[in-house]
C-alpha cells in the first residue's frame, strides 16, 4: 500500500530523491509544447496548444483580454502564469509538509498579482509586476502555526516556479 499523505505519494517522492542522489540527471525533466496562433477571430481564442503529460494530453486555448486586443473569451496568458506559480507553490508546500509528517485538514490559497502593462504598450519602462501575494489558509491537526510557517519558508526556497520568477531565466527566441 502506498504511503500517501495529503494526496502526496511519499513513496514516489522517496524513489525520485534516491534516484536523483545516484544520478542527478534523473531530476531534470523537459516541458515542451507546440502552439499555434489563431488568425480567425470567430474561434474565440488567439493561441492554442496541446500539452502532453504522463497520462495524456490537454488542449489549452488562450485569449488576451479585450484591452490587449483579444476578445477576452478565454483565460489570458498572465492568468495562466499566476495559476501556474500558485499551483506549483502550493504543491511544494504540501509536499514539504507531507514529507515532515504534517497532516493538513484544510488548505486554501488566495493569490493576487497586479500586472502593469506600461512596458508592454511601450508607454513607460516600468516593472511588469511588483510581485505576487499568497494568502494561505492552512490547518493541521498535528502542526502549530510556527511549524507551518517553517514549512512555508522551505516551500518558498524550493518551489521551481517561484525560483523561475525570482531569478533570471535565460530565454532564447529565434525565427525559424
Amino acid at each position: 500500500m502506498a504511503n500517501i499523505l495529503n494526496n502526496v505519494d511519499l513513496d514516489k517522492i522517496s524513489q525520485t530523491v534516491a534516484a536523483g542522489r545516484t544520478d542527478r540527471s534523473t531530476l531534470k525533466r523537459p516541458v515542451k509544447l507546440q502552439g499555434e496562433w489563431n488568425l480567425d477571430p470567430s474561434k474565440g481564442y488567439q493561441f492554442r496548444t496541446e500539452l502532453a503529460f504522463e497520462k495524456g494530453k490537454q488542449v489549452i486555448e488562450i485569449d488576451s483580454p479585450s484591452f490587449m486586443g483579444g476578445s477576452g473569451s478565454r483565460l489570458g496568458p498572465m492568468g495562466y502564469c499566476v495559476a501556474g506559480i500558485t499551483s506549483c507553490f502550493i504543491a511544494t508546500f504540501v509536499s514539504v509538509a507531507s514529507g515532515q509528517g504534517i497532516r493538513l485538514t484544510r488548505l486554501n490559497v488566495d493569490a493576487e498579482c497586479n500586472i502593469n502593462f506600461a512596458k508592454t504598450f511601450d508607454v513607460a519602462d516600468e516593472p511588469i509586476t511588483e510581485g505576487i501575494n499568497f494568502r494561505i489558509d492552512v490547518q493541521s491537526d498535528n502542526a502549530d502555526r510556527e511549524r507551518l510557517s517553517q514549512v512555508l519558508k522551505m516551500a518558498e526556497e524550493r518551489c521551481p516556479a517561484m525560483y523561475s520568477m525570482s531569478h533570471i531565466v535565460k530565454v532564447n527566441a529565434e525565427i525559424k
